[in-house]
């Protein structure tokens, strides 16, 4: 793949290559070119009939964010159309115009948490890796409203075949996380979520072990004694080279300050 068709900067999208993204023709290869696309032109491609003030909002709104951007063209296409779009978007060739049918879900009103979370499986469990990170980040802030209930929940994914579920129930319940607000209780009680971990601590998957590992350095920047024994119980009882992975990854910041 040559780096004028996706390189890593947005300097290096060629137009004809943005041409397709902006016409949600194609999906985007690196974060670069997510981060490139034009949501206006993609949003009057993709759904002609929203209105010409949709477009003019999203028009508006180009210098934002990313996140905001993706939030904001959920808002207005949950305004306009409703939660019935949800399976014309699901299946689009975009993965930004997937990731707007995550941010209606968690936009959506009078849904509880077992029905969020139930809609926004496929998207968890999608083939591109930006439509993953926005289906947590979409429900995120109901899982934090509704954190014993989420745990619960979510404790049960990590018994799913698929490896990018199990990392859901991981990475949407980090104390810290990338690009979201902190989940207090987990900074301060980090074995709440124990029902979660413990299932993952010696997950076959290199990406659920990446997640387990981060979600124990998050924690271990509130709780390092905390991590310190918890690693120190699993590789005794689970001495395995995924338990030691997941051990090496929670305990690195721990032991930088060392």
């Amino acid at each position: 793949m040559s780096a004028g068709r996706s390189g890593k900067r947005v300097a290096d999208i060629e137009p004809a290559r943005l041409g397709l993204l902006n016409a949600g023709a194609v999906e985007a290869a690196t974060l670069a070119e997510c981060l490139a696309m034009d949501f206006a032109a993609l949003m009057r491609a993709v759904l002609p009939t929203i209105g010409d003030d949709a477009i003019a909002t999203m028009e508006r709104a180009a210098k934002e964010g990313i996140s905001r951007r993706m939030a904001l063209a959920a808002r207005l296409i949950h305004g306009r159309r409703g939660l019935v779009t949800l399976g014309e978007l699901r299946g689009h060739a975009s993965d930004i115009v997937r990731g707007w049918a995550c941010f209606m879900i968690g936009t959506a009103e009078d849904m509880s948490l077992a029905a969020r979370l139930s809609a926004i499986r496929p998207f968890a469990d999608d083939s591109h890796f930006g439509v993953r990170e926005w289906s947590w980040m979409a429900v995120r802030p109901h899982i934090a409203a509704d954190l014993d209930n989420a745990i619960a929940l979510l404790a049960a994914w990590t018994a799913e075949p698929s490896p990018r579920l199990r990392r859901f129930a991981s990475e949407a319940t980090r104390p810290r996380g990338v690009w979201c607000a902190h989940l207090g209780p987990l900074r301060q009680q980090p074995d709440m979520a124990l029902p979660i971990l413990e299932p993952l601590r010696a997950d076959p998957a290199a990406y659920v072990q990446d997640s387990v590992g981060n979600w124990l350095n998050d924690a271990g920047k509130d709780r390092p004694d905390w991590v310190r024994s918890l690693c120190a119980k699993w590789s005794a009882a689970c001495a395995t080279p995924a338990t030691a992975r997941i051990c090496k990854r929670a305990l690195r910041s721990i032991d930088r300050k060392g």
